[in-house]
């Protein structure tokens, strides 16, 4: 099946989030690109101390969400909390709602999407630690290890990986979703 996938992560993802994701993805066929804010590696988070480095294969500026299917955002807690400060990031989350695109975030991952104005009136999940950021913002949270919104697949930790991955996958090989909205 020929589909692009881009996971927008930097320095401080959860390095399971990352990992797990990918694989599954790439096992399917589909073609992955790690985008970041910066050329070269990004240092994953692994559980509790610094994890392994991983390849950049296209920085922000490169990109469009126009060139991918689907958007995964992993969680940690200093990669999300990078993300929602950068403006080019923003929009380019921005946009994957925008063109009815599939996005999929996990554990802190959505805090991104909260900076973005793309949650209001959805119905997710994430880490329990954001639950009310993400009310506050307009989301129905609930407890679930994953939960899909038209298109948008969310889950809570490493845990809920399996459940998350599935989803994301099935989501991905059905397309764009018309009610997905900014």
């Amino acid at each position: 099946m020929d589909k692009k996938i881009a996971i927008l992560a930097t320095d401080g993802f959860e390095e399971s989030e990352f990992t797990s994701p990918k694989e599954a993805m790439e096992k399917e066929g589909f073609q992955v690109d790690v985008v970041s804010l910066k050329a070269g590696k990004i240092k994953s988070w692994d559980v509790d101390n610094w994890g392994k480095e991983f390849d950049v294969d296209k920085t922000i500026d490169q990109v469009s969400a126009k060139q991918y299917n689907a958007l995964v955002l992993p969680g940690g807690v200093i990669n999300p909390d990078t993300l929602r400060t950068n403006e080019d990031a923003l929009v380019f989350i921005r946009d994957f709602f925008k063109q009815s695109k599939i996005v999929a975030a996990i554990c802190h991952g959505p805090q991104s999407l909260i900076n973005a104005e793309v949650v209001e009136g959805r119905t997710m999940t994430s880490y329990p630690s954001i639950r009310k950021d993400l009310e506050n913002a307009g989301v129905l949270w609930v407890d679930k290890e994953v939960v899909v919104d038209e298109g948008f697949v969310t889950s809570r930790n490493p845990d809920d990986l399996p459940a998350f991955n599935s989803k994301l996958i099935e989501e991905i090989k059905e397309g764009k979703h018309e009610l997905q909205h900014a």
